[in-house]
């Protein structure tokens, strides 16, 4: 007996300590967890329909053809049942459809890029109903929320009205991250020079817990926030206290921003400079570097940029031209879209080449006026979609000897 309970000693202590863990999962806070925990709910039980008469008749057998039960019915040359292969079959059949089914209806009915129809179930969003707009960037080892609507942007607090659309536009600094609110909605995942999408709303007014869940380093256990869902007067309040109590998120502050720290506390900004969601997509917060989307086809992509300011770095002499900069949302860009592309200004390249005996050669101009682009992923996948539009010079033959 005291063996016993000695071994069951370490079992109730593991129950005692899952019993402080709250189930969010199943209890969540916003339309979207709701949907995902009913899908998780109704899964659970079609594939127990399966489990448990498995499992009950395994136990049946068991018990029933045990080996001193001389009562048993003995049938050695039993080997086939009609009936019996039919049930066998089709029910796991029709199950497996059943959950094809749900499981297609769901992907597309909570895809993080398809804007919401409903804030709640039976409830429709009004035409007129204005969301609120967040640009996520992950940091290692912390979260950036910026307000581009409000002018304003918080670290490792997040917060919104209720039963409000949420429109998140999600990007990282560096190191691929997910941005996770189980109470909210379904993770979503962070990655360096793209943008994701979530569209999401809170119906329950709380603080809730929002998360990294994914590895991305030594800070990662302490790259947490917490997310406030407001009435709408409370959420106002808490604007009106960031305005006054926060400095401005300057770029030289982002780039102070993004070097890897821990456990850091909640911060405020009062303002925020023009586009910078725009450049930290584009990797080009720095006023050294060009901007991904208006690069030309041929040029160096975002890893050569990145290793200085000599333009020989990124396959082209650039010491005489001067290289897009931030730019300006583009002028045709369909009415109420929700993409924040931007359309890069006009750029000239001027590359001089020389002969073998330094006497100057040829002159080669280029000027080219590069479209917009903009990169978008979901779940493990990413989709990227530019343009360009590039005039071409002219190009005088070198003196031959």
């Amino acid at each position: 007996m005291k063996k016993t309970l000695r071994a069951g000693l370490p079992l109730l202590g593991i129950l005692l300590g899952l019993s402080g863990c709250g189930m969010v999962v199943l209890d969540p806070a916003g339309y979207v967890a709701a949907q995902q925990r009913d899908l998780l709910v109704i899964s659970v039980v079609l594939m127990l329909l399966i489990i448990l008469p498995v499992m009950a008749a395994t136990a049946y057998f068991a018990w029933k053809y045990r080996h001193d039960n001389l009562e048993a019915d003995y049938q050695p040359d039993w080997h086939h049942s009609t009936q019996l292969e039919v049930l066998i079959w089709s029910a796991p059949l029709l199950i497996i459809i059943a959950l094809g089914a749900i499981t297609w209806i769901g992907t597309h009915t909570l895809d993080p890029y398809r804007e919401l129809t409903r804030i709640e179930h039976g409830k429709v969003i009004p035409q007129d109903t204005k969301g609120l707009n967040v640009e996520v960037v992950s940091l290692n080892w912390k979260w950036l929320f910026i307000y581009p609507d409000l002018g304003i942007a918080t670290v490792n607090e997040l917060a919104a009205p209720v039963d409000t659309p949420i429109d998140f536009d999600l990007t990282s600094s560096d190191i691929m991250n997910s941005f996770y609110i189980p109470a909210l909605a379904g993770q979503i995942y962070t990655m360096a020079g793209m943008k994701t999408q979530l569209h999401a709303v809170i119906n329950k007014t709380g603080t809730y817990k929002g998360f990294s869940a994914n590895y991305s380093g030594a800070g990662f256990s302490g790259m947490n926030f917490a997310f406030h869902g407001m009435k709408e007067d409370a959420f106002k309040e808490w604007v009106r206290k960031v305005q006054a109590k926060g400095d401005r998120l300057s770029r030289k502050a982002y780039l102070s921003l993004r070097q890897p720290s821990e456990d850091v506390p909640v911060k405020y900004y009062s303002g925020v400079d023009k586009n910078l969601f725009h450049d930290i997509v584009n990797r080009c917060v720095e006023q050294s570097k060009v901007c991904m989307n208006a690069m030309k086809p041929g040029e160096a992509g975002p890893k050569e940029t990145e290793l200085g300011n000599d333009r020989e770095s990124v396959g082209a002499n650039h010491a005489n031209g001067n290289p897009a900069r931030r730019n300006e949302p583009s002028a045709n860009e369909p009415e109420g879209s929700k993409s924040r592309s931007q359309s890069a200004v006009p750029n000239t390249l001027k590359q001089e080449k020389r002969d073998e005996g330094g006497s100057p050669g040829a002159h080669a101009t280029r000027e080219g006026d590069n479209g917009d682009g903009a990169g978008n992923a979901s779940g493990s996948g990413a989709n990227t979609n530019g343009g360009g539009a590039e005039n071409g010079g002219t190009k005088e033959p070198a003196p031959t000897d």
